[in-house]
């Protein structure tokens, strides 16, 4: 198991510096605990991959994706994020661009039953 640590990163302070209009709607909706009080990390690594939004108190990621996604390599990411203990849920841009708010209840669904 890899450990779970806050990586810097070039890669991940790009991504960070340059994130999608979806990704900083659900930032800002996220971000300072303002869903249930829970810390989200915004692009944080595990293992050899960064996670979207990673809230590691309750072992959930938030992956938010765009048409550039692969089915076969997410599914691969997916299951070696699952290996480590972690929930993850999937969303597409244009999910979270029209409907915040439901995405936001979903997290809270996964969140209470952590």
């Amino acid at each position: 198991m890899y450990p779970v640590r806050r990586q810097i990163n070039r890669h991940a302070s790009r991504l960070r510096r340059e994130r999608t209009d979806a990704e900083n709607a659900f930032w800002q909706a996220a971000r300072n605990r303002q869903i249930d009080g829970f810390k989200f990390r915004f692009q944080h690594s595990i293992g050899p991959y960064l996670a979207d939004f990673a809230c590691l108190e309750a072992m959930l990621i938030v992956e938010i994706d765009g048409g550039q996604h692969d089915a076969v390599v997410d599914a691969v990411r997916t299951a070696f994020l699952e290996g480590q203990g972690f929930r993850v849920l999937r969303f597409w841009n244009n999910e979270v661009l029209s409907n915040l708010d439901g995405v936001v209840v979903v997290v809270r669904a996964a969140l209470a039953g952590h």
